[in-house]
């Protein structure tokens, strides 16, 4: 696993988010943050676990997210949200973890 980022939930969008539409979720790159920390804010309908809208996660690269995920407690099965991109959300006791598998 790879550190990849903080995701922490706003409770307002900020202008330099981006839309994620099959999640419904709005996001700012981590990249762009000298600390690779990424601000989300949800919409009302949002499919995530409210566990993940609510609280602070930490984001991991992975290279086979299948196998990061088994015998965790999902929060949000492997899912791909653009094509060669899949993020899972797990949960490790005490905070939501986000795998992420970029490419393949």
């Amino acid at each position: 696993m790879k550190f990849h980022h903080i995701g922490i939930p706003l409770p307002a969008k900020r202008e330099d988010m981006s839309y994620g539409d099959l999640l419904k979720v709005w996001f700012t790159d981590p990249a762009a943050s000298p600390h690779n920390i990424e601000f989300l804010y949800f919409d009302k309908d949002c499919p995530l676990a409210a566990t993940v809208q609510k609280e602070t996660h930490v984001a991991y690269e992975v290279d086979d997210i299948e196998e990061a995920v088994k015998g965790k407690s999902i929060l949000l099965p492997v899912t791909e949200v653009v094509p060669g991109f899949k993020i899972a959300f797990i949960y490790d006791g005490q905070i939501p973890v986000e795998l992420m598998q970029i490419g393949e």
